[in-house]
């Protein structure tokens, strides 16, 4: 934390109740078979109350103890298919993290139709003291998406899509803006199709199976935020049940600190998101991306590789057009994964001619492995499942299950995250005074460097420094770190292995692997981390050991962030791991610190 960030989090810390500053009374929740877990007729009363939506939750990886390996290894095939781990209320989308957390199932479950289902359930979990978990896309990394012996709250049933013309938030009297509501439980292919149809864009996720609303309290960068800026910025309104059951409505004039702290504060911390309402856009044209991969001969080739791409991507790709990706690999390979907004074939191919020349010029130092490919397509057509399955099927998956609805796609970038055991992973926002020409030798160098280590990607759409002014104005009445607003991207580097589970014979963690890669990646991100030192990182994609994670994540906003919290969850009902206020719980979250 800077000096800056450190007096602006005091002076927030010292506004907060006496009852915060204070250490609270112990406190703690119960678990099945304690003294106060709820008896059998609660439990059907609560049944009652949700219209026969709760369920006791069992897992499907029951089916493997005691069974042959095949019918196990079947299971486990499934978890490649992120619409099966969907459809199960017993599954997350990441299985574990090494020396962190595993997947475990609630003791039970509730499908939540509507808000009113959402304050049953959170009123029940209060007054008998349970630990209660939220779900909606089940991607959380950090293992936020589930909690063993808790209640669930799986707001998938809650898909409703509605444009609208002119929205303006209850309470409000701006002018009106185009908009759409999204139910919680969507997820953002869904909500991509639907309004792009209309001829609309919605600022979103770029994974097509994450949800709506977990994305946009984590603040939310997708593949094109480069030009229309975080998700959580386009937030208009939201429904949100809070710890005491109350059904509220949150935007900027009514209940307006909750508002902003829903704008990236993190997800599951305030409440339960019911329904969202974000502003659209005016649809590109085009959307397109470029692809390729190089190979150097020798490590000083892939070193001046390395230089020639970035001061390439200053000059040429530094703006609100491009975003996505490039992945700096050990082997001495460049991946480029770039999409683009807003341009048409011809002129991306043309902005990357003066780079394909360069490596073309010296083909003893460099291979185009795969050649690059710059291709666009009207805009439209960009989340179309038949579109994409009739013309570009290489780039997606569908899941194969029989009765599969035609639409239920995922892009085949994001195969390796379907059910993924995570080594590590770890993220930091690189200002954009490191692509100056000044510091481009010293970037270069560090990048060379974390490249030797274990392979680093920059994510260019996930900081904002490029971005119009008006996204990056947006963006700065968000709760997320401001370290966003001047990062020219985001660096990331992870190491993951198949789905995997202690216990269960031949799909068991390989512990001493992750032990060896996730030192490997956090010496990797480390030779970048010099070069910006205390910039912070993103939420959704950090460490789960983050040091001063409450900086990291949100600078000098946390203070404000801690205000909001005992406001509106005074007791701690909603804990996940490193999130506001989660530092007064033991680390499981049932064990109030006293």
């Amino acid at each position: 934390m800077n000096r800056r960030d450190l007096l602006k989090t005091a002076a927030c810390l010292s506004v907060l109740p006496a009852s915060v500053r204070a250490q609270a009374p112990a406190f703690k929740r119960v678990r099945p078979g304690e003294p106060g877990w709820p008896t059998e007729a609660k439990w059907q009363e609560l049944n009652k109350a949700v219209g026969g939506q709760l369920t006791a939750v069992r897992s499907p990886l029951e089916a493997c103890k005691g069974a042959d390996a095949a019918t196990c290894d079947a299971i486990f095939k499934q978890f490649k298919n992120p619409y099966f781990i969907r459809d199960n209320v017993a599954l997350t989308q990441t299985t574990g993290w090494a020396e962190a957390w595993t997947s475990q199932p609630s003791a039970y479950a509730v499908d939540a139709r509507n808000s009113a289902d959402v304050a049953a359930a959170v009123n029940f979990a209060r007054e008998n003291k349970l630990r209660l978990a939220v779900r909606g896309g089940g991607h959380s990394y950090q293992g936020t998406s589930n909690a063993p012996d808790s209640l669930l709250i799986r707001t998938r049933p809650m898909d409703s899509i509605e444009m609208h013309d002119a929205f303006v938030a209850k309470g409000c009297s701006d002018a009106p803006l185009p908009a759409v509501s999204l139910g919680s439980g969507n997820i953002w292919l869904k909500a991509y199709a639907a309004v792009t149809k209309t001829g609309r864009y919605v600022q979103g996720g770029g994974c097509c199976t994450v949800g709506v609303a977990g994305l946009i309290q984590s603040g939310g960068f997708g593949s094109f935020s480069k030009n229309f800026g975080m998700a959580a910025a386009s937030l208009l309104e939201a429904e949100i049940v809070t710890a005491d059951g109350e059904i509220r409505i949150a935007n900027n004039c009514t209940n307006r600190d909750l508002f902003w702290a829903l704008k990236g504060g993190g997800g599951g911390s305030f409440g339960v998101v019911t329904r969202i309402t974000l502003k659209t856009h005016p649809l590109p044209n085009f959307l397109g991306g470029a692809f390729g991969n190089i190979k150097a001969s020798s490590p000083e080739a892939y070193k001046r590789l390395i230089a020639q791409f970035m001061a390439f991507y200053r000059d040429k790709l530094f703006n609100p057009n491009w975003g996505e990706s490039v992945r700096f690999r050990r082997d001495n390979v460049l991946d480029i994964e770039m999409v683009f907004q807003g341009l048409d074939m011809a002129t991306a191919q043309a902005t990357w001619k003066p780079f394909i020349d360069w490596v073309s010029a010296s083909p003893n130092d460099y291979a185009w492995t795969t050649p690059l490919m710059a291709i666009a397509a009207p805009a439209h057509f960009f989340w179309d499942a038949a579109f994409l399955k009739q013309n570009i099927p290489t780039a997606i998956r569908s899941d194969d299950r029989p009765g599969a609805p035609a639409d239920a796609i995922y892009w085949a970038g994001n195969v390796g995250e379907a059910g993924w055991y995570l080594h590590n992973y770890e993220s930091a926002w690189l200002p954009q005074s490191l692509i100056d020409s000044a510091n481009q030798a010293k970037l270069v160098d560090a990048l060379y460097e974390a490249s030797r280590k274990w392979s680093l990607q920059l994510h260019f759409n996930k900081g904002l420094a490029g971005a119009p002014p008006e996204a990056i104005a947006a963006a700065r009445d968000t709760a997320t770190n401001p370290a966003v607003l001047d990062a020219f991207a985001l660096a990331i580097v992870s190491a993951s292995g198949a789905p995997a589970f202690a216990g269960i014979a031949g799909h068991e963690p390989d512990l001493a692997k992750a032990k060896i890669e996730a030192a490997a990646v956090s010496a990797s991100l480390a030779e970048v981390t010099k070069l910006a030192p205390d910039n912070g990182a993103y939420v959704s994609e950090s460490s789960y050991f983050q040091k001063g994670w409450q900086s990291a994540y949100w600078g000098s906003n946390y203070g404000r962030l801690r205000v909001v919290k005992q406001k509106y969850d005074p007791d701690g009902l909603f804990f996940v791991h490193n999130g506001v206020g989660s530092d007064d719980w033991s680390p499981d979250g049932f064990t109030r610190r006293a």
